[in-house]
């Protein structure tokens, strides 16, 4: 069984070795103690959601403190090819259940998206705390995952805004239930464009990393629209911007689904799992 994960701040574990200390304190030192009630001797795991984990053992719990004696230090590096969740604001919270699940099956950034159809709306006063929301729901889910890495949940764009992204991607795929060529084919056709034919699993492992934890490497968008579904005007306008129409499956998904869907698949495709 895999190790509890807490996380701390990016650069708090840097310079320690095995067999030092590191003292975890704030809300997630008091998770662990009062709610996960871990004792002294137990394993764990302290990320701090940029790639570098902490391997080790409780060492000393205090009210609001956990002290854990290091055995290892590990950094993960990012998939040179990241997915990028792009999910139109839905009712019933269903766009934060699609974060949350494809948070849990290795996305690695989720941009809100303000849909034509969208029947929520992220008001001026609200999108902030709405942002907020989503990051903690993002960040709740990773550490159930128990990653290394927390996805950034990016700032939320309109139709403008997506172009823009869709422009800017190494690929950008609308997944639509009116689309010819399957999710599996499209991403097929890329891999073997942008990598001479050679799965990007069998590419040499510098190849498929990248040191710096930047935004650098390759983006593939999976757009997922509302309940309504994308409006024809936006897919004209996103594949105007370099977009490409994909079909996931035989039946309609709905909003909170197709992204996680997506996101197992294009894992699968593209060697990530």
């Amino acid at each position: 069984m895999s190790n509890p994960v807490f996380f701390t701040a990016p650069g708090t574990l840097d310079g320690l070795v095995p067999g030092s200390d590191f003292v975890l304190d704030g809300p997630e030192a008091r998770h662990a103690v009062t709610v996960k009630r871990l004792a002294v001797g137990e394993p764990v795991d302290i990320a701090d959601g940029a790639g570098k984990r902490l391997t080790g053992a409780v060492a000393a719990v205090a009210p609001n403190e956990l002290t854990v004696h290091c055995s290892g230090l590990f950094e993960e590096p990012r998939p040179a090819v990241r997915l990028v969740l792009v999910q139109a604001l839905a009712k019933g919270d269903r766009d934060e259940l699609a974060a949350e699940t494809a948070t849990e099956l290795g996305i690695d950034a989720v941009v809100p998206w303000q849909a034509e159809r969208s029947i929520v709306r992220w008001k001026a006063e609200r999108a902030a705390k709405a942002h907020a929301k989503w990051q903690s729901v993002v960040t709740a889910a990773a550490k159930q995952a128990r990653r290394a890495w927390i996805p950034e949940v990016r700032s939320a764009v309109d139709g403008a805004g997506l172009q823009a992204a869709v422009a800017a991607a190494d690929l950008a795929i609308i997944l639509h239930e009116d689309a010819v060529r399957p999710l599996r084919e499209v991403l097929g056709a890329w891999q073997a464009d942008s990598a001479g034919e050679l799965p990007v699993a069998d590419l040499p492992a510098a190849d498929l990393t990248e040191g710096d934890g930047s935004r650098g490497g390759r983006e593939v968008l999976l757009i997922v629209g509302p309940e309504g579904g994308i409006s024809p005007r936006e897919v004209t306008r996103l594949c105007d911007a370099g977009a490409v129409t994909a079909l996931l499956g035989h039946h309609v998904l709905r909003s909170s689904t197709a992204g996680p869907a997506a996101t197992v698949l294009a894992s699968d495709i593209l060697g990530r799992w």
